[in-house]
């Protein structure tokens, strides 16, 4: 048996065939929940097993929300480009025209590099600020201070030391680019970035269940929550401070979002891609996306295989991870309330090759 729900011209499936692979996957993973989605065409087909959290017998709903960590990358990646369709910013903008007057201790070799530089990891920069900031930043998001400041404040500290690797040339992953370029973003506009995402993302692609940080509330389980491991075991994280990165690093790391509204998102870039005529993103715009600008396997908010693009993300308590297929117009995701990286991935391998067959 399975129900269909018609959104955005998408056709949602949810087959017993789903559910099964998402048993199984639960199975195979210890973890409390999993859910797990498959993108053919504009058929979209979710299976869910398990738990909100191990201390509650609340299952996993099909609309429940899911915390995306890095996955969020693609999504400010996206931003960028909508930003650069509307001539606000460009893509060769430099770090020093946006920021050079409230950065002025810089480090010179930051001074020219770009969006591109930042949104493939290529910019040299630092992965993280360190604990000290990391626990003062959690203070000010938990205080709801104002995010662009934060921002200003994060970018001096990963922007005055030299670069960790020389820029351009080596690769090294950095949530810290990321909340660089969204402090570019919020400085050009005079708005922040959640501002900015949502009207230009979110809205746009009808992503509705979209928001930051942990998701549901405190004092009830209405949505999953993640897990970490301690002394005692793995301890279910009520939304709060402690259950996800600071606020200030949102552009990189914080996104919340239902399975349903994420295959929106997906399917507009499955149709990039594939080179479809889009009202959303120029051919040009999708091509810079999904293409590595200085060699490698990485572009922008996406890694790239030759054949998929795909991502995964981890606040620590949470994993998720996303596969397109331009040739085949499909998609892939699994999802877990759990931070178990090493331990979820050959589940997570073993699901996704489930689904293809």
């Amino acid at each position: 048996m399975f129900a269909f729900i018609a959104a955005a011209g998408l056709l949602f499936v949810q087959p017993a065939e789903l559910d099964t692979i998402a048993a199984t996957t639960l199975e195979a993973s210890g973890a409390p929940g999993v859910a797990v989605m498959r993108i053919i065409g504009d058929e979209v087909e979710t299976g869910t097993a398990g738990l909100r959290a191990i201390d509650n017998e609340a299952p996993i709903g099909r609309d429940d929300l899911w915390h995306m960590g890095s996955n969020s990358k693609a999504m400010t990646a996206t931003l960028v480009a909508r930003l650069v369709e509307q001539g606000v910013v460009g893509w060769d903008d430099t770090i020093a025209q946006h920021l050079g007057d409230t950065v002025p201790d810089m480090y010179p070799a930051y001074r020219d590099l770009n969006f591109r530089h930042l949104l493939s990891h290529r910019a040299g920069i630092t992965p993280n600020v360190g604990m000290v900031a990391m626990i003062a930043f959690n203070q000010q998001g938990a205080s709801g201070d104002p995010l662009p400041p934060q921002r200003i404040d994060y970018a001096r500290r990963v922007l005055s030391p030299a670069p960790a690797v020389e820029p351009e040339a080596e690769f090294l992953y950095s949530n810290a680019g990321y909340v660089v370029a969204a402090a570019m973003l919020e400085q050009v506009t005079g708005e922040s970035w959640e501002v900015l995402i949502t009207r230009e993302v979110f809205e746009p692609l009808g992503m509705t269940s979209a928001g930051f940080g942990p998701p549901g509330s405190a004092d009830t389980i209405d949505q999953p929550r993640g897990h970490r491991g301690g002394l005692f075991g793995r301890q279910a994280m009520a939304p709060g401070p402690g259950a996800d990165n600071p606020p200030v690093m949102g552009p990189g790391a914080t996104v919340h979002v239902s399975m349903a509204d994420l295959a929106l998102f997906l399917q507009a870039h499955l149709a990039g891609a594939r080179g479809e005529v889009t009202d959303y993103l120029s051919a040009e715009s999708w091509t810079v996306l999904h293409t590595p600008p200085f060699g490698g396997n990485y572009a922008m908010g996406w890694g790239f295989n030759g054949t998929q693009l795909l991502h995964a993300g981890s606040n620590t308590m949470w994993f998720v991870q996303m596969v397109i297929e331009p040739a085949t117009d499909r998609g892939y995701v699994v999802a877990f309330n759990d931070g178990r990286i090493n331990a979820l991935q050959g589940p997570v391998g073993d699901a996704i090759r489930a689904m293809a067959q």
